[in-house]
């Protein structure tokens, strides 16, 4: 097992919650006499409010909804296969409705980690000398409430535990924000300066920080009516500020090889600024190696489970690299082996496919619905996949990391003024690590695919963390054409739906304009 912080415990039942399921049987008082009565004790109750972003690296939740809305994955259907009453071809068409289970997995997922830190802060606010604490878990909630707010616009604000609100309202999407600026700028003081094994996988001073310019660099579409606009230039030195306070603490480093970031061993990256810190065995749920290889990709890497042959690049994304750019290898390409060097075939090969029973996985990928070729599509290989691993990956999963701390710094850097210096070095530093050829400018407008530079640095920089739909938004690319999504999505499908079954649950929950 490695050496992280211990996330055993309540798992998988923690995510059934709701916001309007505030009631938790307690088959046990937790006091000040029996319990938290040292930092070991503390730290096993705060595990609870991180054990539940365990489902983050799982499919069908948010960061599914994240990745296929947009430009860089799909999920091609195969006739029957990933058919699932075509789901991923609306949330890929923004054709998505009240009634998608990923949505409903995303509010409930995040909703099940405000109501833990809720439960978790009541208790320890009986505890004296827990403002350290309590601290953590208000930026932890302030997370959770990040990406509701990211995901529906306004959504209920629930902050306490006993007695909470059956069946609250929606609060707006600007109370929401306010909320999480005021819960982080009140809890970065009393928390940890330490960025080391007793901070990896919590949320530290920094960061709470890195949240905090992430919101403020989307602030111009969290404030404005139709939710797109570019941020205020007071905002934009807020993030500036936030991101130099990482930066200036020599805590955290570009890793030397940008795959020593996504490893299975990679506990241990110094670039990993908040990591959901994953474990086959003990911290189970990162199931991307199911999720995009094919079947027969079993043979290449020994793997105790066969994939299910789902999730692949747009051709378009991944030509957007540059050649000489190490970052295209997070995607697997081309013939496919054995782990014995042998090729591998797939007997089940669609006769029109030109490359027959031989797998290959071409970067086309024929066409999005109904009959896609079982082997077309980049695969996700940036998170390595291990020789006899299970289905559930070792590697852990940056939250937030170093890498994309430097590219929110160039870009509020840049959006006060597209020629400044400081902004091009940022972003070339990053892409000397990859071996990519030194930019000479970032640009001001949007020429070339996918938009202005910075935005095309994001997508090859941060592939597949989950990042992509909230750049699109702000970068104003999201209601754009892409391949198998051939029509100009309506500006409120920029945030999600509230899931139907929440407003069934809910009778107080409005719905979005456009649904």
């Amino acid at each position: 097992m490695k050496a992280k912080m211990c996330l055993s415990g309540a798992l998988v039942a923690l995510l059934t919650f709701s916001c309007t399921n505030l009631d938790e049987k307690i088959y046990s008082q937790v006091t000040a006499d029996n319990f938290f009565k040292t930092p070991e004790e503390q730290a096993t109750a705060l595990a609870a409010a991180y054990t539940n972003m365990l489902s983050f690296g799982n499919h069908n939740s948010m960061w599914s909804a994240n990745e296929v809305s947009t430009d860089e994955l799909m999920i091609p259907v195969k006739g029957q296969d990933w058919l699932d009453n075509n789901q991923w071809v609306r949330m890929h068409r923004h054709e998505y409705i009240p009634t998608e289970e990923s949505l409903n997995n995303t509010w409930s997922f995040c909703f099940a980690g405000v109501n833990i830190c809720n439960r978790l802060i009541a208790q320890f606010e009986a505890i004296p000398n827990s403002v350290a604490t309590i601290s953590e878990l208000r930026a932890v909630r302030a997370l959770y409430y990040f990406w509701l707010m990211d995901n529906f616009g306004g959504v209920p604000l629930v902050t306490t535990f006993a007695g909470a609100e059956a069946s609250p309202a929606r609060k707006s999407r600007t109370e929401i924000y306010n909320f999480i600026v005021s819960e982080l700028v009140a809890s970065i003081p009393n928390l940890s300066d330490k960025a080391d094994g007793s901070t990896y996988g919590r949320m530290n001073k920094f960061g709470a920080n890195a949240l905090l310019a992430k919101v403020y660099l989307n602030s111009g579409v969290y404030l404005s009516a139709s939710g797109t606009g570019n941020p205020a230039s007071a905002d934009l030195d807020k993030a500036i500020a936030a991101c130099d306070v990482i930066i200036n603490s020599n805590n955290y480093s570009l890793e030397t090889s940008y795959f020593n970031v996504f490893g299975p061993t990679n506990n241990q990256s110094k670039e990993h600024i908040l990591a959901v810190p994953y474990d086959e065995k003990f911290a189970q749920g990162f199931n991307f190696g199911q999720m995009t290889l094919h079947y027969e990709s079993q043979k290449t890497f020994n793997l105790q489970a066969q994939p299910w042959n789902g999730y692949t690049s747009l051709k378009e994304f991944y030509d957007s690299y540059d050649n000489a750019d190490e970052r295209k290898q997070s995607f697997l390409v081309g013939p496919q082996f054995s782990s014995s060097g042998t090729p591998l075939t797939d007997t089940g090969a669609e006769p029109g496919d030109p490359d027959g029973a031989p797998i290959n996985f071409t970067p086309t990928v024929n066409e999005l619905t109904p009959n896609a070729f079982r082997q077309a599509g980049a695969r996700i290989g940036k998170f390595r996949y291990k020789l006899g691993a299970t289905p559930n990956l070792d590697n852990d999963f940056p939250i937030f990391r170093y890498g994309e701390v430097l590219l929110m710094k160039a870009e509020a850097l840049w959006r006060k003024n597209n020629g400044d210096a400081a902004a091009l070095s940022l972003v070339n530093q990053l892409r000397a690590r990859a071996k990519a050829p030194a930019l000479t400018s970032l640009g001001a407008t949007a020429d070339a695919y996918p938009g202005p530079v910075i935005l095309a640095e994001l997508g090859r920089e941060c592939f597949a963390e989950g990042k992509r739909r909230n750049d699109l938004i702000r970068f104003g690319k999201y209601s754009e054409l892409w391949f198998g999504k051939t029509a100009t999505s309506a500006a409120s499908k920029t945030i999600f739906p509230i899931p139907q079954p929440q407003r069934v649950s809910n009778p107080n929950l409005t719905q979005n304009p456009g649904y």
